[in-house]
């Protein structure tokens, strides 16, 4: 048996909490485990569980070519990791994931209150049937934008990891917290601004032998109010700039960004689309819609990389570019 737990990361944009998860995930990548990540978003708050869809999808390594057939071996794969009969897990599981099931499953004679109950025990019984392979870190990020459907699921899983091998990994806002109910199992850790002399050591290390002069140093810290983002951000906006005078540090992160932007040519469009598709965003989604031949776009994209503006995700799957956005400066921009 386990000795299953939950932490629960509370912290405002940019505090850190992507931060933490990445160190965490680097820190047990050598050893055996099974990492699951789960990402909510503030466009698919009414999305009966768009987290765990886009988990799946990713999971199953669908292919943008691959039809209903292939996707369903596919699926079929990834269940049989934690379900041994999978003639009930499957279907349920391909409707939620939109795929045409029916030519190798019976249709299911059920209610849409019993539909949405047995999914949610199926996809239980997959996470806790790989638990008993290997260890399991469950990690849920931004659970203040979770959808009510996918935080009952988080509720059950909850309730029944006490006995397992599984972390879970909980990440929130202050505002707008979701109720989880009392949990003896869950932790609850409060990210807290940093004072004058953290922030000073962030900047010490950014700047290296290119130390700043005090005022500088002191305008960073008032301005980025403690926010290890801001700090960082504004900090790479002076030392690219080269001027180090006292009134030089941008007014905001707003202001740093777009002036990060306009010294990096040919971006700051491609860039502003790709914000437009969110957080994260796929090669293949940015050429659809970018008015760029796709040379010049994968120039752009990694010029914004070197720049430290976008960053490559390493969950990428199977080598297609995503890239992801820094995670706070897209909401305080």
């Amino acid at each position: 048996m386990g000795d299953g737990k939950a932490v629960l990361l509370v912290g405002e944009a940019g505090i850190g909490k992507s931060r933490l998860v990445q160190a965490l995930l680097d820190r047990v990548a050598a050893d055996a485990h099974i990492a699951l990540r789960y990402q909510c978003s503030p466009h698919y708050t009414g999305t009966p569980l768009w987290p765990v869809v886009q988990q799946l999808l990713l999971a199953a390594g669908f292919g943008h070519d691959d039809g209903d057939e292939q996707k369903l071996n596919k699926l079929e794969t990834l269940l049989r990791r934690g379900v041994k009969d999978i003639s009930e897990a499957a279907p349920l599981i391909a409707g939620l994931l939109g795929i045409e099931a029916g030519s190798r499953y019976p249709p299911l004679d059920i209610s849409p209150q019993q539909r949405r109950a047995r999914t949610q025990m199926a996809l239980i019984q997959q996470l806790l049937g790989r638990e008993r392979r290997k260890p399991v870190l469950m990690v849920v990020e931004d659970l203040h934008w979770i959808d009510p459907t996918t935080l009952e699921l988080i509720g059950q899983i909850l309730d029944r990891v006490v006995g397992a091998r599984v972390l879970m990994l909980l990440t929130t806002r202050p505002d707008n917290q979701p109720h989880l109910g009392e949990h003896s199992h869950m932790t609850r850790l409060a990210l807290n601004r940093l004072d004058r002399r953290q922030a000073e050591a962030i900047v010490a290390r950014l700047s290296g032998s290119s130390s700043l002069p005090p005022a500088v140093l002191g305008e960073i810290a008032a301005r980025s109010d403690g926010v290890p983002l801001f700090i960082e951000e504004l900090t790479k906006a002076v030392l690219e700039t080269g001027m180090t005078a006292p009134g030089t540090v941008p007014a905001s992160l707003y202001a740093s960004l777009l002036a990060r932007l306009d010294r990096v040519p040919g971006v700051r469009e491609v860039a502003q689309v790709a914000a437009c598709i969110g957080r994260e965003f796929g090669f293949q989604l940015l050429s659809a819609v970018s008015p760029l031949p796709v040379a010049e776009l994968q120039t752009a994209l990694e010029r914004l990389v070197e720049a430290e503006l976008v960053f490559p995700p390493r969950h990428a799957n199977r080598g297609e570019l995503c890239l992801q956005a820094r995670a706070g400066a897209r909401h305080r921009a």
